[in-house]
């Protein structure tokens, strides 16, 4: 049977969660995103390669000042909010293989979301795709800090009632495998030919994770072990 040992002890917890990273685990957002800065760029006169390219490895505020420097970041920030805003409403997304059947197939009050966009866009995705939406979700706004800091994984768990040694964390982005493991968390990365440095294990896509992350959920607990 596959089991899937979280905490330091070696052997099964009491229960066992799992918190997924978003976009690029659970949802295929890339064709959006690319719309989205392609079309920012356009509005300010700029080589939209050469924004997508700092933006895939930058927070918007920095992208702004590294390819904007000489735009109001305020205004920058309010045009992008605006742009994927509209994209929520009037893009095409896809879940990845296997995403419905695992969220469905996990227990109530057994996983949550952390995600560094905002809950009304992921909420937006979901109702686009079918997933169905955990109790827990911490997004841009619910933690002081964002990734590659602990905190948003640390709040989620909180909010979960559980402890970081029986979390689980699937990520498929390094600055999201780094916030997972500064948590104390197991984290597996998904989604790539390659495993993202840190990670416990890696699959290249969700669907090979889908029963591992079952059966982690599901394995056998303390409480019912006698």
């Amino acid at each position: 049977m596959i089991r899937c040992v979280v905490s330091g002890s070696g052997r099964p917890g009491p229960r066992k969660y799992v918190l997924f990273d978003v976009d690029g685990t659970l949802i295929d957002a890339v064709s959006n995103q690319r719309r989205v800065w392609r079309t920012w760029a356009v509005r300010y006169g700029l080589d939209a390669d050469e924004v997508y390219r700092v933006a895939l490895r930058t927070r918007p505020v920095e992208t702004f000042a590294q390819v904007a420097a000489g735009r109001d970041p305020g205004e920058c920030l309010a045009l992008l909010h605006e742009l994927e805003d509209e994209d929520v409403r009037s893009g095409v997304y896809a879940a990845f293989d296997g995403a419905s059947e695992l969220l469905y197939g996990l227990p109530p009050g057994a996983w949550a979301l952390v995600t560094s966009n905002y809950e009304h866009r992921v909420r937006g995705r979901f109702a686009r795709t079918g997933l169905p939406v955990p109790e827990v979700i911490v997004d841009a706004a619910a933690a002081e800090e964002g990734k590659p800091s602990p905190a948003p994984y640390l709040r989620a768990a909180a909010r979960l009632g559980a402890r970081p040694a029986d979390c689980l964390v699937v990520e498929d982005a390094p600055s999201g495998v780094r916030s997972g493991l500064r948590a104390g968390m197991t984290v597996w990365s998904v989604n790539a030919a390659a495993g993202v440095e840190g990670a416990h294990r890696h699959f290249a896509s969700l669907r090979e994770a889908v029963p591992h992350i079952l059966a982690c959920v599901s394995g056998p607990r303390e409480d019912a072990a006698g």
